[in-house]
This record gives structure tokens, C-alpha cells and sequence, in this order.
């Protein structure tokens, strides 16, 4: 099996023989960013994080310290189910559930998206980690990872891609989570973290499950 960082470098080559010249605009924000430390206020390890409740697919509020009384919680921030990086991250991670499940903990995957009712029961029922909704942002802004987007950006999303943000997320289109997971242990201190600007590239699931295992 292929690692994260393969897919997603693929994806990018991919895209820079497409179209070079967006790849180098992001190259030249993202270097921006990082030179801003864009991303340093992320909750640090040994911090305690904040506690939350958002909706699920059916609507149904999910409070992270009720998650936290089952065992270990993993929780990743990502950008929405259009961004391809974030479904080959989702992807990979799904690939290795029976692992952290097997560690007694339990995946939360947070994004900006709004429940609208496209899901039928029987699709929500087979999702083996939780998926919930975290509108405007709010939750990614208190853990340190809400970013505003650069207009380069958004006006790709916007113009090339034909995605209305606003709309998606019934809320702020021009903020989107940094891609960043957190491990917790049961008291809810962050024990690992990886936390990334750079949207194209993500924490690979061998990292976290042995995050888990040094939990144990």
C-alpha cells in the first residue's frame, strides 16, 4: 500500500504539468505563509483541547468530552469533500481504522461543511469514523487552525473550480481549516500533532496510530 505522502505528491506533479502556473501561485503562498508562521497558534502538546459540540450527518450534536469518556480521540481538520488532498488523507485513514479502533480510539474528521441532507441513512450508517460540521469555522479557529483564504485561491475555487464556498459551507466561504490532526488522550491533553499550511500535504496514519500506541 502506497504511503499518504506518495498519493498526495503524485497529485501534486500531477498538477503542476496541468497547470504550472497556478502550482507555482501556491508555492509562493504557502512560502508566504510559513514566513508569516501562518499556523503557530495551533494548540501545542500538553494543552488541553477545547471541548466542542457539532452535528453530525443526521444533525445530531457530538460533544468531544463524551467521545472522551470512550478512550483516545484523534481528531483531523480538513477543508471539505471537494479538496481532493483532504479525500486521499480521509481515504487512507479509513484504510487503517481497524488500527485505531484496535487502540480504543476514535477518529473525528471536522470540516467547515454544513449537513445538508444528502446522505441517506444507510450511507451514514456505513461511515466507520465521525464526520461532523464545524460552520464558519469556529471550532478549527479555537484550536488554532482556521485560515483565511488568499484571494489567489478562493478566485481558483470560485472561477476554475465552480465552487460556491458560501454556499457549501452556509456560512464564511473565505475561511477553511489548516489540514492539521490532533491525538488526545482520555483526559483530553494533546499528546501529538501535526499541523501544516501547506494544504497539499498531510500526516500520514502510521504517524498517528503509533502516536496511539505511545499512549498505551
Amino acid at each position: 500500500m502506497k504511503k499518504l505522502k506518495e498519493l498526495t505528491d503524485a497529485k501534486i506533479e500531477s498538477g503542476r504539468q496541468a497547470n504550472p502556473e497556478f502550482m507555482n501561485g501556491v508555492d509562493a503562498i504557502i512560502k508566504q505563509a510559513k514566513e508569516f508562521q501562518q499556523g503557530e497558534d495551533a494548540i501545542k502538546i500538553a494543552q488541553k483541547a477545547p471541548n466542542f459540540k457539532l452535528p453530525n450527518p443526521e444533525g445530531k450534536l457530538i460533544a468531544l468530552d463524551i467521545l472522551l469518556e470512550k478512550g483516545p480521540v484523534v481528531i483531523t481538520f480538513y477543508r471539505g469533500n471537494w479538496c481532493p488532498y483532504c479525500n486521499l488523507q480521509l481515504r487512507a485513514l479509513q484504510a487503517r481504522l481497524d488500527d485505531i479502533h484496535a487502540l480504543g480510539a476514535t477518529l473525528v474528521a471536522i470540516s467547515p461543511q454544513v449537513p445538508d441532507g444528502s446522505l441517506t441513512e444507510d450511507e451514514i450508517s456505513n461511515m466507520d469514523f465521525t464526520v461532523l460540521s464545524d460552520q464558519d469555522a469556529k471550532v478549527a479557529l479555537q484550536y488554532g487552525v482556521a485560515w483565511e483564504v488568499p484571494e489567489f485561491l478562493a478566485e481558483h475555487m470560485r472561477v476554475d473550480r465552480k465552487l460556491d464556498l458560501e454556499k457549501i459551507n452556509n456560512g464564511n466561504g473565505n475561511v477553511l481549516p489548516i489540514p492539521a490532526t490532533f491525538v488526545l488522550g482520555k483526559d483530553g491533553l494533546v499528546t501529538w500533532r501535526y499541523v501544516n499550511v501547506d494544504y497539499r500535504t498531510r500526516s500520514e496514519p502510521d504517524e498517528i496510530i503509533e502516536a496511539l500506541k505511545n499512549l498505551s
